[in-house]
């Protein structure tokens, strides 16, 4: 007996009717994510057979399938001494499909015979991942390469398209008796789940100008002139008419006026052309040059209007400057997916942090069962993995996302027997990958660069010799000892009372030999560091020391990092994973800002904020007046120079688009939206303003409201847009944000996408605004 639970039994009558109404779904929806008539959406739709894993004894078939919104994958759940109930989770929501046994649950709960039958479903965000068998490798390649396609069309639909996708999704589940009419009653519930509470009187309008029939239901043109109104765009219908001087429509050259005067671009005649071609919906106005409202609004939601420069999606920078001379994103306790007291370990996380381009992760190494090394939180309930699991899926993402240099920072608690199995594990399983040596024939002077590291891991460590043994025979020294790293004392102090002795450990050499460019050594003093010191020794710094020393020294400790790498690291009192702000530390220069990536917070907002561009590839190149030994820059304390070059900084928050429900269980719960822009850079540059709130409307809430920033240091600040659900009686609720760097910002009308607090895009969301950087008189 086949332990699957099976599709409900019907006739041959009723099974060609649901074969013919899925094949009408598919066409609808398959329109509007590009796949018309496509096998595997039908293919989805229809859903099968798979095995979900969670354990050694719990494997049990269940029935999956995609829901008819195209957006919801689901499968029925049997629970003891309750009814069925559904499963459910949202396309939005996958990370990736990974095809074999590639999680922990799968290598755990499985035998490599059925490599063939496994794939995985990886959730953005702690959402645990979705283990599952298919019945043959043809249906497994099935499942596979359906999801994926389906996927990546959500991914890839413009902003326009994700929009209209997500309101007829809405419009399908306002219609509760799914007949495909719309009464009034369903109008209002389908206005409460789009995020906007209108009046009756306004629903009735709206719903007495569409129903031309008089039949009392909105049908086929009916909804979706309905859906046309509803999502008319007052404020870019007033641009649109402004510019739009060619019988009604905009010409090429009134397209290149407004690329001028309001966008500030260095546009040409063929860049208005190529707009033109590029976004024109219209053939009959693409032929003429000319472009309509619907192809205004079409550039104006994509990359062309977005407020990011797309010259900024790649890399666009010199990438041939010595490693130090970047802020290199970097994490701390890399192992963990929730808080450093009890919080799961797991190879998962450093595969999150790989793919969101970190390049420098955390490793606390401690010695394990059966000889094998293992990686978690020391003295705490923090669950443990195998180090050789972790450098196994470290090789296999490092470089997904980005090529540049990866750097492995080890926090070493393992006895000699153990490192040599450390040692053995990172040679093996890297390869010709890892750095064993310095690059070229003689002792270099300086870093090389992330160019020249390209596809290369580098780890961070005790050492037990200097590098330049190793040109000159003289790198024979056995097994030593050295002092314990600046992070695991903390530890300790943080544990005992008093401040304990300065610890030692004894250092195996096949581990030391390994530590090139990244030798871990206790920072004194800058002047010690300057001329004591090479500039291969680093050393980490805890929170409060950097932050003393930041504003204290904070020249002397922007000329530290010109020479060696600083790496930071947040608070062992941090039991709850949280994190420190990153921007003074990179104020001064400092390139390993180690943050939480688990932990979802304002810190990690403008962390993603600060390595965005460059190709998102984990390494942004610091301003000159940081790299400069000449330099004086004091964050803290503005003097003339050449960092000094004051702007002021127009914003207009005009309007927002299609933001989500808080409080999805609760229909009637509409959201109170207001928008904070706030700077972060150097001390005198920090500010935040805010818009008042508009009542119960996320839906097309307007505000126009013009703020003005002054800026002294532009290259260090970023800028946070923060969209809240205003509360009288509490604190308000986070409902989006955006945060780039002001170097990266697009003058003019621009949407600004809108990021949830993981970090991922809301597909359907934007924030619509109108800036200008301009050169302070």
């Amino acid at each position: 007996m086949s332990c699957f639970h099976k599709r409900p039994k019907r006739t041959k009558s009723e099974e060609l009717a649901f074969l013919e109404h899925l094949k009408k779904v598919a066409k609808e929806n398959g329109k509007r994510l590009g796949l018309e008539g496509d096998s595997d959406l039908q293919f989805l739709l229809l859903g099968g057979k798979l095995v979900k894993v969670r354990s050694k004894s719990w494997k049990h078939g269940r029935y999956f399938k995609l829901e008819e919104d195209c957006q919801t994958f689901s499968h029925e759940s049997k629970k003891a001494f309750k009814q069925n109930h559904t499963c459910e989770c949202y396309l939005c929501d996958i990370e990736s499909v990974r095809k074999g046994r590639q999680s922990e649950g799968l290598k755990k709960y499985t035998d490599a015979s059925v490599e063939d039958l496994c794939f995985s479903i990886i959730f953005k965000g702690r959402k645990k991942n979705l283990d599952l068998m298919a019945e043959s490798p043809e249906d497994l390649n099935k499942w596979v390469s359906s999801l994926e396609k389906v996927i990546n069309n959500m991914h890839n639909l413009s902003n326009q398209k994700k929009s209209e996708h997500w309101i007829f999704s809405c419009i399908r589940k306002a219609d509760k008796n799914g007949d495909n009419m719309m009464t009034l009653k369903e109008v209002k519930h389908f206005l409460r789940q789009i995020n906007v509470e209108a009046d009756d009187s306004y629903a009735a309008d709206l719903f007495k100008k569409c129903d031309t029939s008089n039949s009392g239901t909105l049908e086929g043109e009916e909804i979706k002139q309905f859906y046309y109104m509803l999502t008319h765009r007052e404020e870019v219908d007033v641009i649109y008419e402004k510019y739009a001087q060619t019988e009604g429509q905009m010409s090429d050259r009134d397209l290149l006026n407004f690329l001028l005067n309001e966008q500030r671009e260095q546009a040409t005649a063929e860049d208005a052309h190529r707009l033109i071609e590029k976004y024109e919906v219209d053939e009959t106005a693409k032929q003429n040059n000319c472009m309509t409202k619907d192809g205004f609004l079409m550039y104006l939601q994509q990359d062309d209007g977005c407020i990011f420069n797309p010259a900024h999606r790649s890399v666009y920078q010199d990438m041939n400057q010595p490693l130090n001379h970047y802020y290199i994103s970097s994490s701390h306790n890399t192992y963990l997916m929730a808080d450093q007291l009890k919080g799961p370990s797991s190879t998962e996380a450093y595969i999150k942090a790989l793919l969101k381009s970190c390049r420098c992760v955390e490793l606390d190494c401690w010695d394990g069962a059966n000889g094998e090394p293992v990686i978690y939180h020391g003295h705490t309930l923090t669950s443990k993995v195998l180090f050789k699991d972790v450098i196994k899926a470290i090789k296999d993402y490092a470089f997904k996302t980005s090529q540049y240099p990866v750097i492995l920072s080890l926090e070493n608690h393992c006895s000699v027997e153990q490192q040599k199995l450390m040692a053995r594990h990172l040679v093996f399983f890297l390869g010709d990958a890892l750095v064993k040596k310095p690059l070229g024939d003689t002792m270099p002077t300086n870093f090389p660069s992330p160019e020249a590291l390209k596809g290369k891991f580098l780890i961070k460590g005790k050492r037990l010799n200097k590098l330049d043994s190793i040109f000159t025979n003289n790198n024979v020294i056995e097994d030593g000892t050295v002092s314990e790293e600046d992070e695991a004392a903390e530890c300790k102090e943080n544990s005992q009372k008093e401040k304990p002795k300065k610890s030692k450990i004894k250092l195996d050499k096949e581990l030391s030999d390994i530590v090139i460019y990244c030798k871990s050594v206790h920072f004194n003093s800058f002047e010690h560091s300057r001329e004591n010191q090479a500039f291969y020794e680093m050393s980490s710094f805890k929170e409060s020391k950097a932050f003393n020393l930041a504003e204290t020294s904070a020249t002397a400790f922007m000329h530290h990092n010109m020479d060696k790498l600083s790496r930071i690291y947040p608070a062992g009192s941090r039991t709850d994973s949280s994190n420190y702000n990153p921007v003074p530390m990179w104020n001064v220069g400092c390139q390993i800002v180690a943050l939480n990536f688990q932990t979802n917070s304002k810190e990690m907002h403008l962390n993603q904020g600060r390595f965005l561009p460059n190709g998102f590839c984990g390494y942004i190149l610091k301003p000159e007046f940081q790299r400069s030994l000449s330099s004086q820059f004091n964050p803290n304390t503005l003097t003339e120079g050449s960092w000094l070059k004051k702007k002021i900084f127009h914003v207009m928050v005009i309007s927002a688009q299609q933001l989500p429900k808080l409080n999805k269980e609760k229909q009637k719960s509409i959201v109170d939206p207001l928008v904070k822009v706030e700077i972060h850079g150097v001390r005198a540059d920090n500010a935040s303003k805010e818009t008042d709130h508009i009542e119960n409307n996320g839906f097309n809430p307007m505000w126009n409201k013009k703020f003005q920033f002054d800026i002294s240091v532009p290259e260090l600040a970023l800028v946070r847009f923060l969209l809240e659900d205003h509360d009288t009686a509490s604190q308000n609720d986070f409902i989006g944000q955006y945060c780039l760097p002001l170097t990266s910002v697009q003058n003019g009308y621009r949407h600004v996408p809108v990021l949830n607090k993981r970090g991922d895009i809301i597909s359907s969301a934007s924030l619509f605004v109108h800036l200008m950087l301009l050169d302070a008189p």
